[in-house]
């Protein structure tokens, strides 16, 4: 496969994984019992974005280093994956 298509691959994975990530550990004003103010009570009180986008780069980095390993060395083969269903 060409690097363009292993960074798209690594770009979805990564996606995938922040969206899985991102409720995490959230506290919502709500949730704390505090007055958001004109905001949203559901809002998160520390979203700890930079935290999260550290966490999703690794956890992505582990998964989409298991998937080149598999795909590069026909660890599974197509017809394989095909018999499943």
């Amino acid at each position: 496969m060409s690097p363009i298509t292993w960074i798209a691959i690594y770009l979805t994975i990564w996606w995938t994984a922040l969206f899985a990530i991102l409720p995490l550990g959230v506290k919502s004003y709500h949730d704390m019992g505090m007055d958001p103010g004109i905001g949203d009570p559901g809002a998160p009180v520390n979203p700890n974005l930079k935290k999260k986008f550290i966490t999703t780069t690794w956890v992505s980095a582990i998964v989409f280093a298991v998937l080149f390993v598999v795909i590069t060395f026909h660890l599974v083969s197509l017809p394989e994956v095909r018999s499943f269903h």
